[in-house]
């Protein structure tokens, strides 16, 4: 089952038209922590999208906080970032 803060980040970022999307929650692994009061806040999206051709990782960056700015700092407390321009996954080589 999918948690709500996922299919708002899910809806924000449907706007690049991503060949890939994978939002992984990660919030178990900062229990306790002052930004997980509520559960799920930390989340890292991997996002492969044509969008990003011709873009530096900074501006990629920026086109997806721009997306997401709504939702910063509450619900989304944290959220890391593997980008692609690739229709592949994005991996630790290409982020």
């Amino acid at each position: 089952m999918t948690n709500p803060h996922e299919t708002l980040l899910r809806e924000r970022l449907a706007a690049l038209d991503p060949e890939y999307l994978q939002i992984v929650d990660q919030s178990h692994l900062h229990a306790g922590h002052a930004g997980n009061q509520s559960g799920a806040s930390h989340f890292e999206a991997h996002i492969a999208t044509k969008q990003f051709e011709g873009m530096s990782k900074v501006e990629q960056h920026r086109l997806v906080y721009d997306l997401v700015k709504d939702l910063m700092p509450h619900p989304i407390h944290a959220l890391s970032l593997k980008l692609s321009h690739s229709t592949s996954a994005p991996t630790k080589g290409n982020q």
